[in-house]
Formats: structure tokens, sequence, C-alpha cells
């Protein structure tokens, strides 16, 4: 009797009858997995369990202060997902398909305007206390109020969270956009309100929290090293979703402030894998004696994922960067062809889109599609946006950028920044300076290059690095003029585009639109996409975006490279598919004992 009760509540509270529960969801509804499936393609569900991987973190983060990962203050340390539970988790061979976790089925409204997560009663936290529907509502309520903005601002129009039952929970919406929010909450974290209501969660600090995923914290010392365990008692081990997958029982991410020093500590055996992120060190320095004894193996994984955006970023909430004149002579500048050919060996390609290697990238004059979208901000976007979308210049990479320098010395003109005595100054006599923010120093070989060639310009240049917890902080409160940052797109964009590029992301500290956009062609394109009810109007509302955002010079683009780069000692196997989504290391790896034993005994720092 229960499920007809629980539909009539339904209908009695909403008016309106739910769909079938489902064991999945996804943005369009698509599902490649069927109810009954026993496990992911891409795991071994006979993998062996032990042993562990050690490894630096994948982030870009060289130090940590806190184990709250949910909150701005502070600098979380990875891996801290791992202690938490979802109502859903993504699969790794789909665009957007989520299957039950914590939740065995959801149901969405036939009006889109809600979702009902039905629990499994199975579910425990690490303290043996049941998930609850509460403990659901109170994590929505928690992270909404209070968590990082990243967190908070996509459940915007996730109105109220609604216990049902001790296993039921239903997310109400508001407004017309709701394709993207049963996904959103699906994926949230869930907490244990009788852990927080005990401990502030609105603070930083060191004590591993209380979790209901496949690992606990071990050991944490801070700045240094987080050390994370398989829990053998974990209640979800026999879910299909998770089958094959977490095989190591102990994970250790270590942090280093030094790349090289990083890298010296792995040739010495410190840890066992890395993802190579600098080229230089991959093209000239992987020579070592265990890799030419083939004890570390240096490997690439495919990553269909969108490359996404990465560039030298421009704040224009400073005044002297307002003109789109001087934003788009300050890309000119940028010798990308000469740095890859110098720096680099020839190992990356340009960025020209903010959803590079993808689908999703705009090319060629719009569609007819596009055009619909754009035409009622013709008059106030630049011709560009209706021709090719634009893309940064290709120098010759001898290093000679006259050609590009004289463009941008003709646009800095026309802004109104002119040459006086070699010095680049505006009408009140101000010269125009730029400090780029920076925290690595192996980053400053590649602003070095550009600081000379806007220097020719007359432009005060200089780099600024500080550590990373300054960097965060002022990043945070966008206190810089030019910084990097990257930032990697779905396969299907949707709400965090509003954190990302909107005009009320622009003034929240610590969003992601880290270059101030406040534009409402732009914000009306944002909605285009998180409303597009199928793959073809969201590709064609994705273009057109992404034209506008290219059009409007907020950067200017660096690099990508379609791979994961990583070394590793040979002490692992691994599926024979890789994730399409996902490089599957954490997730589906696993030790090969005689691997292990025949590497451990020769490495000089195990």
């Amino acid at each position: 009797m229960r499920p007809l009760i629980s539909f009539l509540l339904t209908v009695f509270l909403t008016g309106h009858a739910m769909a079938a529960p489902r064991h999945g969801l996804s943005a369009f509804g698509d599902l490649k997995y069927p109810g009954n499936f026993s496990h992911f393609d891409y795991v071994n569900p006979q993998a062996p369990v032990g042993g562990q991987l050690s490894m630096i973190g994948s982030s870009g983060v060289t130090s940590f202060d806190s184990l709250n990962a949910f909150i701005l203050k502070g600098q979380p340390a990875e891996g801290l997902g791992l202690l938490f539970d979802t109502l859903m988790v993504r699969a790794m061979d789909e665009p957007d398909a989520m299957y039950g976790l914590l939740a065995q089925s959801a149901e969405i409204a036939g009006d889109r305007q809600s979702v009902i997560f039905h629990l499994r009663p199975e579910a425990r936290f690490h303290d043996g206390a049941r998930v609850t529907a509460a403990d659901v509502a109170f994590s929505f309520d928690t992270l909404k109020k209070h968590g990082h903005p990243i967190i908070s601002l996509p459940l915007r129009d996730v109105i109220r969270a609604e216990v049902i039952d001790d296993q039921q929970v239903r997310f109400v919406f508001t407004g017309s956009e709701t394709r993207d929010l049963p996904m959103t909450v699906a994926e949230l974290p869930i907490l244990s309100r009788a852990y927080y209501t005990a401990h502030d969660f609105t603070q930083t600090t060191m004590d591993p929290p209380l979790g209901s995923g496949p690992y606990k914290v071990i050991n944490a010392q801070q700045g240094r090293a987080i050390t994370y365990t398989r829990n053998p008692d974990y209640w979800g081990w026999k879910l299909p979703v998770n089958r094959g997958r977490y095989n190591f029982a102990t994970l250790r991410i270590d942090f280093f402030r030094d790349r090289s020093v990083a890298f010296e500590a792995f040739k010495a055996g410190a840890y066992d894998l890395r993802e190579e992120f600098t080229s230089k060190t991959w093209a000239t320095e992987y020579n070592f004696p265990a890799l030419k004894e083939g004890r570390v193996v240096r490997d690439t994984l495919p990553d269909e994922n969108p490359s996404g955006v990465q560039g030298f970023f421009i704040n224009l909430r400073r005044e002297k960067f307002s003109d789109i004149r001087v934003r788009q002579a300050l890309d000119l500048a940028f010798d990308f062809e000469w740095v890859n050919r110098n720096l680099f060996f020839g190992l990356y390609e340009r960025t020209d889109s903010y959803f590079e290697n993808s689908s999703l990238q705009a090319s060629g004059p719009p569609s007819a599609g596009e055009l619909a979208l754009l035409q009622p901000f013709r008059d106030k976007l630049p011709d560009s946006v209706f021709g090719a979308p634009y893309r940064p210049p290709v120098s010759d990479g001898s290093g000679n950028l006259r050609d590009g320098l004289k463009a941008a010395d003709a646009l800095l003109d026309a802004a109104g920044w002119r040459i006086q005595d070699g010095r680049r100054t505006n009408a009140r006599g101000e010269q125009l300076s730029i400090e780029f923010l920076n925290y690595e120093t192996a980053f400053e070989r590649i602003i070095g290059p550009y600081i000379r060639n806007l220097s020719r310009l007359g432009i005060d240049a200089k780099v600024r690095t500080v550590d990373p917890s300054q960097y965060e902080a002022r990043v945070e409160t966008f206190d810089f003029d030019i910084t990097t940052s990257r930032y990697v797109q779905r396969n299907t964009p949707g709400i965090e585009l509003r954190g990302y590029f909107s005009s009320a992301s622009a003034a929240q500290p610590g969003s992601r639109n880290i270059a101030g956009i406040a534009d409402p062609a732009t914000d009306a394109l944002i909605e285009a996409v998180v409303g597009a009810q199928d793959r073809t109007a969201l590709t064609t509302a994705v273009r057109a975006l992404d034209r506008v955002l290219r059009a409007g010079h907020y950067w200017a683009p660096q690099w990508f490279k379609g791979v994961h780069t990583i070394a590793y000692w040979d002490r692992f196997a691994r599926p024979a598919a890789t994730p399409k989504y996902d490089p599957g290391i954490i997730d589906t790896w696993w030790v090969d004992p005689d691997k292990a034993s025949r590497i451990d005994s020769g490495r000089t720092n195990k």
C-alpha cells in the first residue's frame, strides 16, 4: 500500500503526478545502463582489493589547511569527496547520466518543478547511523546557505527540500529552467545532521569529518600529505555503481610547493604516480634510470572532456580594462607560437574556444538557430559575433611579433592610451600598468616573454608571485589585474555557467567569474543553454554563447592538450576500457601484487 499512499500524497501536495521512478537521471532522459545493470563497463568487477596508491594532487593545489571542502574559507585537501556519498553518481562513459547511490531511484514531476528521491534503507554514515531524508534536507539547507559559491550558486532555483518520510525527500524548484536541477541536487554531498549540529560547518578544521563514502581519513599532515583508508564496513560496496571501484586499501596524496622538488621525489620513489603538467619536464627530464629500466611507465590517457577554458583572465572590475580594445591589444601581445616552440616543445595547441576540444565550440558563420538567439542583441554586440568566431592571432614563432604589436598599438591609441616619452598613458597622464598575479615560480618563464612584449607597447607590466593561500584569497576577492585560470566545462553545460559568466556572479566573492563578465546578451544565452530541451538546442545555444564570449576579449587564451600525461611506478593494473570522460585512476585501477613486489624491492624510498 505504501507506493499508492506516496503517489496520492504527492498528487495532493503538488497537483502533479510524478513520472515512474527511475534508477538514473540524465538531462534529456537518455540512459545507457538498464535498471538491472551489474557494474559500469569501464571497471573490472573482479579487481583485487588492497595495497596503496600514493600520488601528488592533480588539481594544482600545492598545500592545504582544512578538511572542510565545502566552504569558502581555507584551502581544502584534495580527495575529500571520497568521504561523502551523494544521492546519485555519474557514469563516466556517458555525457551526463547519473545512477543511484544513496538514492535507489528518483521521480521527476510532470511539470519538472520537483523531484523525489527514494533513499536506500541500508545507507549508513561511518558511525553506523542511518542516512535519512532529514540528513539530505539538512545538507541542502546548509550548503545553499553556507556552502562555497561553486556549490551554492547552482542551487539558486532550488527553493526547498521537503522530508516526506525517512526514506523520501522532495526538492522543489522555481522558474522554467529546471532541466539540470534534479542532477544538481543528486550530486550534492550528503552531510550528517547530527554531526554538524555538534560541529560548526562554517569553520575550517583539521578534524576528519563524518561521512558515508568509501574512504575515511586516517592521517592528515597540514600542508604536506593526507592519507585515506578504504572503509571495509562501507555500506555500499555491493551496489552496481560501486562494483570494481575504489580498489586501493590506502590512498595518499602528497603536496609539494615546488614542482622540481616534487619531480625529484617521484624519481626517488617517494610516491607512485603523477600527472605531468610541465611540458619541459615531460619532453626532456623523463630519462632517469628507473624509467629506462622499465620500472617507471610514461603514458598518455585520452581526455574526451571539453578542454574548457584556460588563459590569462583580465579583471574587468578594473576601470583600465573596461575598453574592449585594450583587452584585445593584450591578446595580440601574447605570442603563443613562440612559447609553444621554445618552452613547450610543441606539445600544446592554442585554445580558441571556451568549449575547446568539444562539438560545442563555435566555428564558421552562425547557423540559423544561432542567429535567432543572437539577433535580439545585434545592436549591443560586436559585428564580429555575426561572422566567423574570433580566433587569436597566429605568429611565425620567431619571437618577432611585429604585426601583432603594431595592431595592438593602434587599438591602444584608439582607446585613449597613447605613447608619451616611451610610456603608454591616458589623458590623465597615468601609465597603463599591469600586474600578473601568480603562485608558481615555474609559470614566470611563460609570463616573462609576455611582459617583454607588453613593455614594447609602453605598458608597465610585472609579475607578482605569492604563496598559494595568499593567491587564493586575492583571487576570491578579485584583487588582481590579470591571472591565469582554468576550468573545464561539462559535456552538458547548464546552470554552472551562471557561476562562470553571469552578471549575478560577477560581484560574488569566490565565484568562478574571475573576469567579472556582466553582459545582458551573455546572461540571456546562458539561460538559453540552461533551458535547452534536447541536445541539438543545447549545442546551438552553447555555440552562440561561445561566439559572444570570444568576441568580448575577456582573456588572452592559452593552450590545451587532449590527453592526460601521466607517469607511474609499474605496480598497477587497470581495466581494458578507460572511461571516456575520466582518467579512472583512483576509481578503477588496482595494485598488481606481482608487479608491486618487484618494483617496491628496488625503490630507494618507499
